[in-house]
């Protein structure tokens, strides 16, 4: 078998060897009509995949503690959950912490007004292979399962815990507060009840630790928000605001293996790629900041991030310096497998007139931006210009040099040419969420990227026509295929109707986690709740994949149509994409699908059955 795997892997890559579909667990969404695309609980993979609910917003009780440290019982915890974080415990044999951003803003008297965030810790269950919430007493004497964070009595309030950064080196947590705010008023939004957000708006003394002159200064209320913050998820507190990162609406970021270089995202338009880099490994309190300019010799350009001047007002440095503008740089991820950046660009339906005041001060558009904007007939900067679907980029940092890797889409012109009949198999609309999970087959690394969406909209092709629900749906895609498209990708996730997925990562090599964040308060419990979940049997699941057919090869390179595995018992899957019908041994069609590749059978019983494709070609087809 393995001997077999190594020559598919060589000639075509894992995943690319018949497009994805040698996977065995995938979401089949092509019987699915218009109603399907509203669903009101969690869609994952069949079996071997087993999925759990860990945590609940709304109802799971934290435990909190005043303004003193002092523990102050528990409350229900805080909801919109989105990152997620994973440190391992390399003593003991449970897994790890997990810490999980609420982006909800309200004022809470237990919890701390602002943002905020969650952190548990979990074990695996050998018998079931279930995961378990473990029962901790922290070194401030809180006591329980599920632990706010403090961030009050450590660096002050936080506000709309968005993304974040989980280091590839030791684990360590830093939560993005995206909460850009421009003055103390528009501190008191609560996107819950209208109410205040932060109430004491007092100016805030700084106390860091971080080299330059921030230690002691004293800012407006407002300016001690914005920042990349990390915390300790094993006593859950929170460490420090990262200053000298800067302040901006920070999404995501990655702390490469070098444990000293950080790249970090920023969900605007425009936004700047910037890029951190201490001066001894592990220690971000001190190093240098630079922002991306795509066209220049050096294409790193050095901001001064000892002045706190200058990093509460970054924008004004970096786009008259001429950096390179994206349209929405949201989650930031590494790859072992090509040693590889990436992150996601969400995109906005219409950029062109959110950066054309940054041109005109010296910034420029990324490459991408202007050869779509030409192919549209128009420029980046003007009104006409869209971007409705965004990407996923790679940046290279061993060139320097960047590239859209996987294209959001696939584009469609007029919002009335989608119907439910030739809306694609696979569909990625504004990729936002970004990781990576690895396992192996037989001994044989394994990547893949877990790609989350969260749609800027239902119109252009982003949901089937006649839906008006944003349904996000979550995306395994193989690091082995060089120039993947849509179609390589591996549906495993879509979330009840109103929510976004995101925060998903691979905490080990059998288990990813995912939240399902706001989704519509009509769905039945718990999904009318923020949740945690945790999809486990991955291992399982890619061992089953191993098995590929005798002629792998020569199926996917030839040019007669062919179903493969046959028999089987799970799952066919096609050397093109086609439409096509089964019927049974009498004549009866008992099963119809479009544009696939690949179809689930498992609920059709065993015996001889027929398949036909788009073209009229006929094969038997023998479910076992």
């Amino acid at each position: 078998m393995k001997k077999l795997y190594t020559s598919a892997f060589a000639v075509l890559g894992f995943a690319a060897a018949a497009n994805c579909q040698s996977f065995p667990v995938e979401i089949d969404v092509t019987s699915w009509d218009t109603n399907d695309w509203k669903p009101e609980t969690i869609v994952v993979p069949q079996s071997p995949i087993k999925s759990q609910v860990l945590f609940i917003g709304g109802t799971d009780m934290v435990q909190t503690v005043d303004q003193t440290g002092t523990p102050n019982g528990a409350t229900v915890a805080k909801q919109w959950h989105d990152f997620i974080g994973f440190t391992a415990d390399e003593n003991s044999s449970d897994l790890g912490w997990v810490s999980v951003n609420h982006e909800m803003i309200q004022a809470n008297d237990n919890i701390g007004d602002g943002g905020g965030m969650t952190v548990f810790k979990i074990r695996r269950n050998a018998t079931n292979d279930s995961i378990e919430i473990v029962d901790q007493t922290l070194a401030d004497n809180r006591s329980g399962k599920f632990f706010n964070v403090d961030f009050v009595n450590t660096v002050g309030e936080t506000g709309m815990n968005c993304g974040g950064i989980q280091s590839t080196v030791d684990g360590r947590i830093w939560t993005a507060e995206e909460w850009f705010r421009s003055s103390n008023a528009s501190l008191a939004t609560d996107f819950t009840t209208g109410g205040a957000g932060v109430r004491d708006t007092a100016d805030w003394t700084i106390s860091s630790d971080i080299t330059g002159d921030f230690n002691g200064s004293v800012v407006s209320k407002y300016e001690n928000f914005n920042y990349m913050v990390e915390i300790d998820p094993r006593e859950a507190v929170a460490v420090r605001k990262q200053y000298n990162w800067g302040r901006q609406g920070f999404e995501g970021g990655v702390v490469m293996p070098d444990n000293k270089t950080v790249y970090l995202g920023v969900d605007a338009t425009p936004a700047a790629w910037l890029k951190f880099v201490a001066d001894n490994a592990g220690d971000f309190t001190s190093g240098s900041l630079y922002f991306y300019k795509h066209d220049a010799a050096t294409k790193w350009i050095e901001i001064d991030n000892s002045q706190l001047s200058n990093m509460l007002n970054m924008n004004d440095i970096t786009f008259p310096g001429g950096a390179t503008m994206y349209n929405r740089i949201e989650w930031v991820a590494y790859s072992q497998t090509s040693g590889k950046i990436y992150f996601t660009e969400t995109g906005r339906d219409t950029p062109g007139s959110r950066w054309r005041d940054e041109k005109v001060e010296g910034a420029v558009h990324a490459p991408h931006h202007v050869a779509r904007a030409a192919a549209q007939g128009t420029s980046a900067d003007s009104s006409d210009y869209v971007d409705y679907y965004g990407r996923v980029m790679e940046f290279d940092p061993s060139t320097d040099q960047m590239r859209v890797f996987l294209a959001g889409g696939p584009e469609f012109h007029d919002t009335p040419d989608v119907t439910i009949d030739n809306y694609p198999s696979k569909h990625l609309s504004n990729p936002d969420g970004l990781s990576f999970f690895r396992s192996d087959i037989d001994g044989t690394p394994i990547e893949f990227m877990i790609v989350n969406e969260d749609l800027n909209g239902s119109s252009h092709g982003r949901v089937p026509m006649g839906t008006d629900n944003r349904t996000c749906e979550l995306f395994l895609l193989d690091m082995n295929i060089e120039n993947p498209t849509v179609d390589n990708l591996i549906r495993i996730a879509a979330v009840p109707a109103g929510a976004e997925v995101t925060g998903a990562v691979g905490i080990d090599d059998n288990t990813i986690l995912f939240n399902s964040q706001h989704p519509s308060s009509d769905n039945q419990f718990p999904y009318n709740n923020s949740l945690t979940v945790a999809l486990t049997g991955w291992k399982q699941a890619l061992a089953e994949g191993s098995l590929f057919p005798t002629s792998v090869e020569e199926v996917a390179n030839s040019n007669a149509f062919r179903v493969y595995p046959n028999p089987a018992s799970r799952e066919i899957q096609f050397n093109t994409t086609t439409d096509v019908a089964i019927y049974d041994a009498t004549g009866a069609r008992v099963k119809v699908a479009r544009n696939v590749k690949y179809l689930q059978i498992e609920d059709l019983s065993a015996g001889v059955y027929f398949l036909q494709n788009a073209e009229g070609e006929t094969t038997k087809l023998i479910i076992e």
